[in-house]
């Protein structure tokens, strides 16, 4: 006679087994979603849910990325298991920005840009963030200012240097996503830079950089001799 629950139960034990002995790079891809849902499915076999992620959005860091409703359209996965799975990627980005934010200085460098990368990268829509820097070059705190088409309608420069004076900010860095995964800026996203640079200058606030997130890559003003 089959035990069906037993198996899945011995199944998992051995997932948990292996994660301790050998860490992640002994999963394959499935395995590791696996684990993940095991902790949130109690019963049900969560192998074809795993591999049905994969199929749907092609990788780990696309199953990350995917909207919660979008998650809920694959068989097996529920409100509990999207909600998981949102949830590491936005530990992941919390994580990169307090590692960030301990770093002595921070312009343009490698902490910076990964926190950036993670919580900027598979986004559907645009946003346009600021991150506030005391006179250090430590980050103080960073904030959504926009969402949806990033331009000088919609940004206003006076409500990021109210925000800068606020947080008693000497510089800032600017940051926003493209979607489409082209980095290069549009004309209006240099108008606006300058519109911004121009008006902190007034306030004694450095703008030390405005960065650009496209897949996996990003545009940087300061080093694209944009910004002077």
């Amino acid at each position: 006679m089959d035990h069906p629950e037993s198996d899945h139960k011995g199944h998992r034990e051995r997932l948990k087994k292996k994660y301790r002995a050998s860490g992640i790079d002994a999963f394959h891809d499935y395995e590791a979603l696996e684990l993940l849902l095991c902790y949130v499915v109690r019963q049900e076999d969560v192998k074809p849910p795993a591999k049905a992620l994969l199929r749907a959005f092609g990788s780990i860091k696309g199953v990350l990325d995917a909207d919660i409703s979008d998650l809920e359209k694959i068989s097996g996965i529920g409100p509990s298991s999207s909600v998981a799975l949102k949830l590491v990627k936005d530990l992941c980005a919390l994580y990169l920005k307090q590692q960030a934010m301990e770093k002595s200085q921070i312009t343009c460098t490698s902490e910076l840009l990964n926190y950036c990368k993670t919580a900027l990268g598979g986004l559907k829509d645009e946003q346009f963030r600021v991150i506030y820097l005391n006179a250090q070059n430590r980050i103080i705190d960073d904030e959504i200012i926009q969402e949806g088409i990033v331009n000088q309608a919609v940004v206003y420069p006076r409500k990021v240097l109210e925000n800068a004076l606020r947080c008693k900010a000497s510089a800032i860095i600017l940051l926003h996503n493209h979607p489409s995964g082209h980095i290069r800026p549009s004309d209006a996203d240099i108008r606006l830079t300058r519109t911004i640079q121009e008006t902190a200058k007034a306030l004694d606030i450095l703008v030390h950089d405005h960065i650009i997130i496209g897949e996996n890559r990003f545009f940087s003003f300061r080093e694209e001799g944009i910004m002077n």
